[in-house]
């Protein structure tokens, strides 16, 4: 059986291993990758998870709209567009707890 691939996306080791610690981080990553470039976007979960704290969905779902569009603002934001995309992030958070009991490996299983 061969060992599992590390993943490098950003060029950044530090937030490749968020990437592969985490599948919200990985389907987050997935979210942020549009009008924007890959690297860029695959880094944005190793921001929110500094800043913010946490990647689990439920905590991102229940925080205050404001304040995490702003800690997804704060340069180098998340993504070109930051308080859309921390919508869309609260959003997929709240659909992932929900749907998923806030595992979002069980999308792929």
């Amino acid at each position: 059986m061969m060992a599992p691939m590390a993943i490098q996306i950003t060029g950044e080791p530090a937030a490749d291993a968020v990437l592969e610690e985490s599948p919200f981080a990985l389907l987050v990553g997935m979210m942020l990758d549009q009008q924007y470039p890959m690297e860029h976007a695959f880094r944005g979960p190793a921001k929110v998870l500094e800043r913010f704290g946490s990647l689990e969905p439920a905590q991102i779902a229940a925080a205050d709209p404001e304040r995490f569009a702003a800690l997804c603002a704060e340069p180098p934001a998340i993504h070109r567009f930051p308080g859309s995309m921390a919508a869309r992030l609260q959003a997929l958070a709240a659909l992932v707890e929900e749907r998923h009991d806030g595992n979002a490996e069980r999308l792929w299983t």
